[in-house]
């Protein structure tokens, strides 16, 4: 298929009535006032269900019947396992071990199979991919797929319709670009700030060198689970590359400020890989213009990491 935004117009129009509207509110930073795209609040916790729904929608009856397989540390998980149960498609997902307990208890909750690999030493692509071999069964990739990409830019159509000021810049959470290309496609008049961990910052060293770049070896730890990918996607790299994105890191206490900051000045529950758009512009590292937008893209945070983080500044 041709991804451009037409091709978002009709996901929009396709998903009509499948997932929520999610708000967008203003917030005042220190550098100004900013609007926040909250997809924590769309059902599962997170975009996921946009590119997921979308995705599934278009699977001829032959394949929905075999069902589908799908990898991912828990929002996408979520967002096929939801989508599979209202369509009434089997689905499996391939789970890293290491998964917060939350989002497994949650893509379980759907009805969906689980599989679960182990980060450091499996390929989590080539499971899914002998699973689907087996049953003959869909693969659902998590971002390097057009329709994937397609359902995720239909967030960036509602935040510029939302805005009541002209949308300059959008600073989007980043793990394989794929909500972040959606929306570059959405948008096309505004600039794009691709946002990721210190450490996992892959896409924006692609954008930086303009070829695609994987994550280095031994990575650093990370809260941000929902980012820990290690190469981005011909897809996604390309449109990002042609609308002259760029990207901006953050680091593991940035992100914490930024779960605390949602909590106590919004009452949302922002998880870490959600919130990482959020920290750069507390941080400061992308300076507030007018027509700042950013995404809260996950709200599935353990509820015992998410006390430990608000309490830990009121102890230090």
């Amino acid at each position: 298929m041709t991804l451009d935004r037409d091709s978002i117009v009709a996901a929009a129009q396709r998903l009509s009535g499948l997932v929520e509207q999610t708000p967008l509110i203003a917030a005042d930073l220190p550098g100004g006032r900013v609007w926040l795209k909250a997809e924590s609040l769309q059902t599962g916790g997170s975009f996921k269900l946009r590119g997921a729904t979308n995705r599934l929608l278009q699977l001829s009856e032959a394949e929905r019947a075999a069902g589908v397989v799908a990898f991912s540390s828990g929002n996408h998980a979520q967002g096929v396992a939801i989508a599979a149960a209202r369509l009434g498609i089997p689905a499996t997902i391939v789970m890293p071990s290491d998964a917060p307990a939350l989002k497994v208890a949650g893509t379980r909750a759907q009805g969906s199979a689980i599989v679960f690999y182990d980060r450091a030493t499996e390929d989590r692509v080539a499971i899914a991919e002998k699973l689907a071999a087996e049953r003959g069964g869909v693969v659902v990739p998590s971002f390097d797929d057009p329709h994937i990409v397609a359902g995720q830019g239909t967030a960036g159509l509602e935040l510029a319709e939302q805005c009541p000021e002209p949308v300059h810049q959008i600073l989007v959470c980043t793990g394989g670009g794929g909500l972040a290309a959606g929306i570059a496609l959405a948008v096309p008049d505004a600039e794009i700030v691709c946002v990721e961990p210190e450490g996992w910052d892959d896409m924006g060293h692609s954008l930086a060198h303009g070829t695609m770049e994987p994550v280095g070896p031994n990575p650093p730890p990370t809260l941000c689970d929902a980012l820990q990918t290690p190469l981005v996607s011909p897809i996604t790299f390309g449109i990002l590359w042609d609308r002259n994105a760029r990207g901006v890191s953050v680091s593991e206490e940035e992100v914490k400020d930024a779960v605390r900051w949602a909590w106590q000045e919004l009452k949302l529950m922002v998880e870490p890989g959600g919130a990482v758009a959020l920290a750069a512009l507390l941080a400061g590292k992308v300076p507030v213009k007018p027509g700042t937008v950013a995404t809260l893209s996950g709200g599935n945070i353990d509820p015992a990491l998410h006390k430990a983080i608000i309490e830990e500044k009121r102890s230090s």
